[in-house]
């Protein structure tokens, strides 16, 4: 009854799927979108954290 009805969660993975399929158009490749989505909260939580004391440690170094 309703296999003919798909879910929002089903309908976005497939979506997902058919983006992966074809070739990107852009020029350098994957993005941080692309890197972000496949890392998930907690890797995105320590790569932001990351970057901002690398900015710290240089700020403090190019003085």
């Amino acid at each position: 009854m309703n296999e003919n009805k798909e879910n929002p969660e089903r309908r976005r993975e497939k979506l997902r799927q058919e983006e992966l399929k074809r070739p990107s158009s852009s020029v350098h490749g994957s993005v941080l979108s692309d890197l972000v989505g496949a890392m998930g909260w907690k890797g995105t939580l320590l790569l932001i954290i990351l970057i901002i004391v690398i900015f710290f440690i240089v700020s403090i170094f190019v003085r």
